[in-house]
């Protein structure tokens, strides 16, 4: 009998965990593209030394509710394409980024606040007009922000941020100085 009520205990708590991940929905789900361009003065604080960069984003995103208090958790995939022109010289290199980002935890502070935990993990490769690598990064970090939730927890429509917390988990992997890579080969 003790074995019966064990395995009901068992399987009502199985029924329960899986109820609170079944209830779990779509917000919002989309695509975002974004291309623009900006000139840099002093690039990688190198005096006299004017860049143009051309940055494309493409990428996909979804904004879900999950756990007990069903709080939205956003993930999004994108990929970055920047060319980094010295205007002087017409000399370019480019970056191409792909990256994940995910929350992984979302905590109410009660205050009318939110911590969140973000996941970052991707790849980073800088290439020379050549074709080449010339500096990687690939690996994830973590960080933490602080969100205003407007009132409602559960409504992230109304959110608005506040500020970054700190990275929790430096970043893994290789990373090249990005600077002591790119000024070179534009110079």
């Amino acid at each position: 009998m003790k074995r019966i009520a064990a395995f009901v205990g068992m399987a009502t708590v199985m029924m329960v965990s899986l109820a609170g991940h079944a209830s779990a929905k779509v917000l919002e789900q989309g695509t975002f593209h974004d291309e623009f361009s900006e000139r840099i003065r002093n690039f990688c604080d190198v005096s006299g030394l004017k860049v143009r960069q051309d940055v494309t984003v493409d990428g996909r995103y979804a904004l879900k509710s999950h756990g007990p208090d069903q709080l939205a958790y956003f993930q999004s995939h994108g990929r970055v394409g920047v060319v980094y022109t010295n205007v002087a010289t017409n000399e370019y290199v480019t970056e191409v980024v792909t990256v994940m980002e995910k929350d992984l935890r979302v905590t109410n502070n009660g205050d009318g606040t939110l911590t969140i935990l973000v996941l970052a993990t991707g790849n980073a490769a800088v290439y020379g007009e050549n074709g080449k690598a010339i500096a990687r990064n690939p690996g994830q970090f973590r960080y933490e922000i602080l969100i205003d939730h407007g009132g409602t927890p559960m409504d992230p429509s109304d959110d608005e941020f506040l500020e970054f917390l700190g990275v929790v988990k430096e970043s893994t992997g290789r990373t090249d100085d990005f600077c002591a890579a790119v000024v070179p080969a534009i110079s």
